[in-house]
């Protein structure tokens, strides 16, 4: 099975950065505790692997695996409706094979 992974940049589709600045840290901090159960890192300090903020060409994202809805569906629903809700650039970035 190939899992998809998801790029979503802190612009808008007409090219406004995205605010308030810290979206990146708010959003994946609420998402830290979605984790595998083989992950045992502390959400306080640590990023969901399936949620995590990238720097890219100096542009804000956030990287999302699709296996986040094996944990709960509505979470992965969640994120990806929050970039459609505010109107921010997604795109599919590429396909993995199951680690």
């Amino acid at each position: 099975m190939i899992h998809k992974q998801f790029l979503i940049q802190g612009l808008t589709s007409n090219g406004k950065v995205f605010r308030p600045s810290d979206w990146i840290e708010r959003l994946c901090g609420v998402m830290a505790p979605f984790r595998p159960k083989d992950d045992y890192g502390d959400p306080r300090f640590t990023h969901s692997p399936y949620v995590r903020p990238e720097t890219i060409n100096g542009a804000k994202c956030v990287i999302v695996d699709e296996r986040l809805k094996e944990i709960d569906p509505r979470a992965l629903d969640f994120v990806l409706g929050f970039a459609k809700d505010n109107d921010l650039m997604l795109t599919e970035i590429c396909e993995l094979p199951p680690s």
